[in-house]
């Protein structure tokens, strides 16, 4: 095999096998916990799939767009948008795990809380001393010994640091230290020495204020912005990233619906075409077997039957045809690939023409749009990292205090009265011993340039998220342009194609009765009976293109979730969750002069309900004859 080499020819005396022999690079199945679900069922339940059987042989399952859409949603966690025959994508599938995924991660709001947790820390070490002194054991003259020190010690620190939202850090610490020594000049053998002390520091520069800690969070670094406000838009970033695959679903789910809806008429239409050109064909051989007949129209006629039979066969099973784009539409709800019976659409397109109001709809494509929402997340982020970055340009100017209790004795708790340093706790607790320290710490970093190399790049990205809103404010009005036009032009084209089938139909009529007459040879039948089927196709198709011109429009101006009656919410609360914010909510009160709060600017204007209805549209009466009975989406039998 190209690039594979043995590196060691085995020797003949060399019999032992090595270890890693059969545990190299090979292919392994892995064993994985898997849950019985609906979708899994339905992957390994799926039957063969239709290919040539009778449609009006299977049962059919009558459906409504807004049913398919509801499946579709409530199917699967996983987001199914997909173009037929697309690989699915696992490492960027789109779930409804994906906004919860984003809030429990260190991108959330919770993490850049959590900069602001107490923080509790304990620590105990013991350790001997046997260490030789220089010192004179002996008299003059006499005999020098190294006296030798010995003893063991222990120490233990206990803190309890808090860090505010305006940079203000508090610390409470316990010391305590324990020494056994032999040295002289010791009251006791064995003593315990500690403090209690309090810290408190607080910057005056970098570093302080409200807002600038809820952007920088725990980032020591200029550059670094984790801080609550901007884990909000982190978690506001995946909810729009979220509506819009729903978004991207819904679109496909109705495209999928109407492609089916046109999958049944151009059947339907093919079928009646068939039965057409093989009444001709009849009608032709039986005069042909009189003798009053051409065997050349004869077989013009039999060609078309049999160009029609294939035409059915196509558009039964095509990829294109009746059972794929069933089967396209039963993935996207979430079902099996067969089960033996067969989705039938009964929601009729939309054929009356619909009015649109321009500026309306184009100040809802500039305000809703969940890529321009998104767009202005980004902007907002790169505003709030620029605000933090200049204040880093300051020096650093921290107010430092510190208050402390000392203590020492021979026993760590407790006074047996021997004496005011008995117990080290009780000396703590008499506050015979008081210390305490005032200052300004001053750091300025020379030059700044690492801070003024992050204000830099703020700037720059910040003016290149502004560039990009501003062009996607422009191809968010020329899509919707376009939108708009193509829902003028398509119904324009289901006019055009309803007047041109209808007179196909009267030409039909017309040349059937000249060629029973002998008044016209059987090519303009066969032409007209071939026209006929191809204007009623494309009738459908333009009508098919137009409901999806009308969708295409809904997307274009952020209102297609509230088309088809789409809420976004998050589950419900748990029994437990609800119990745990009703007990903490008992030892919760109003403040008393909430506008004394101090706050940092809102990040967002308000609420935003992406399936609230906007209305922009009215619709005229519709200009099309209704069909006749008969000729429905439902197939003909073969």
């Amino acid at each position: 095999m190209l690039g594979c080499q043995h590196w060691h020819e085995k020797g003949p005396h060399d019999t032992t096998m090595s270890f890693y022999h059969d545990t190299g690079l090979s292919i392994e199945y892995p064993d994985v916990q898997t849950c019985e679900t609906p979708v899994k069922a339905a992957a390994y339940g799926t039957n063969a799939p239709l290919s040539l059987e009778d449609p009006s042989e299977l049962q059919t399952i009558d459906m409504t767009l807004e049913e398919a859409i509801t499946y579709a949603l409530q199917q699967s966690p996983v987001i199914r948008s997909l173009p037929a025959g697309a690989v699915l994508n696992t490492n960027n599938a789109s779930t409804v795990y994906d906004p919860a995924l984003v809030a429990s991660s260190g991108q959330g709001t919770q993490a850049a809380l959590s900069a602001f947790d107490a923080e509790y820390s304990n620590s105990i070490f013991w350790n001997s001393v046997d260490r030789p002194n220089n010192i004179q054991t002996g008299g003059l003259g006499g005999q020098f010994t190294p006296a030798a020190a010995r003893g063991r010690n222990a120490s233990y620190q206990a803190q309890l640091t808090k860090r505010t939202a305006t940079g203000s850090r508090f610390s409470v610490r316990n010391i305590v230290n324990y020494t056994q020594s032999n040295q002289p000049f010791r009251q006791f053998s064995t003593d315990f020495t500690g403090w209690v002390e309090g810290e408190w520091r607080q910057p005056l520069l970098r570093g302080a204020g409200l807002e600038y800690n809820r952007i920088v969070g725990g980032g020591v670094l200029p550059g670094q912005y984790n801080g609550v406000l901007v884990a909000r838009i982190n978690e506001d970033v995946s909810l729009a990233n979220f509506e819009e695959s729903v978004v991207k679903m819904a679109s496909d789910v109705e495209r999928a619906y109407w492609d089916l809806v046109v999958a049944y008429r151009i059947f339907s239409t093919t079928i009646k075409g068939r039965e057409a050109a093989l009444r001709t064909y009849q009608y032709q051989k039986v005069r042909l077997d009189v003798g009053s007949g051409r065997q050349d129209e004869e077989a013009q006629a039999k060609s078309q039957y049999y160009q029609f039979q294939t035409e059915v066969q196509r558009a039964l099973s095509g990829p294109t045809g009746l059972y794929a784009s069933e089967q396209y539409l039963r993935y996207l709800i979430g079902w099996q690939a067969a089960d033996g019976k067969l989705i039938r659409p009964t929601t009729e397109p939309v054929d009356a023409k619909v009015i649109f109001d321009w500026n309306a709809a184009l100040t809802q494509s500039l305000e809703r749009r969940v890529e321009l929402r998104r767009q202005r997340m980004e902007v907002k982020r790169r505003e709030l990292e620029l605000y933090a970055a200049r204040l880093n340009k300051r020096p650093q100017l921290d107010l430092v205090g510190l208050y402390r209790f000392r203590g020492l004795g021979d026993h760590l708790f407790g006074n047996n009265g021997n004496g005011n340093l008995d117990g080290m706790y009780a000396t703590i607790a008499d506050g015979n011993y008081q210390e305490w320290q005032a200052g300004i710490e001053f750091l300025l970093p020379v030059g700044l340039r690492q801070a003024a190399t992050a204000v830099t790049n703020a700037q720059l990205a910040l003016q290149r998220e502004r560039a990009v809103l501003n062009e996607a404010e422009l191809k968010g009005s020329h899509d919707l342009a376009n939108a708009a036009r193509n829902v003028d032009v398509t119904h324009q084209l289901v006019e055009a194609n309803y007047n041109r089938y209808q007179a196909d139909l009267r030409q039909v009529e017309v040349l059937l009765t000249r060629y029973i007459n002998g008044k016209d040879n059987i090519n303009f039948l066969l032409q007209a009976q071939r026209s006929v089927v191809v204007s009623e196709a494309s009738f459908y198709r333009s009508l098919s293109d137009y409901n999806l011109a009308i969708r295409d429009l809904h997307r274009e101006k952020g209102t297609l979730l509230a088309y088809n009656q789409i809420q976004l919410m998050e589950s419900p609360w748990g029994g437990g969750a609800n119990l745990d914010a009703y007990q903490k909510g008992l030892f919760m009160t109003r403040r008393v002069h909430p506008e004394r709060v101090q706050i940092s600017r809102p990040v967002v204007r308000g609420a935003f309900d992406p399936s609230e209805p906007q209305i922009t549209q009215g619709a005229a009466e519709s200009i099309i004859t209704p069909m006749p009975e008969g000729e429905t989406a439902q197939p003909e039998a073969e």
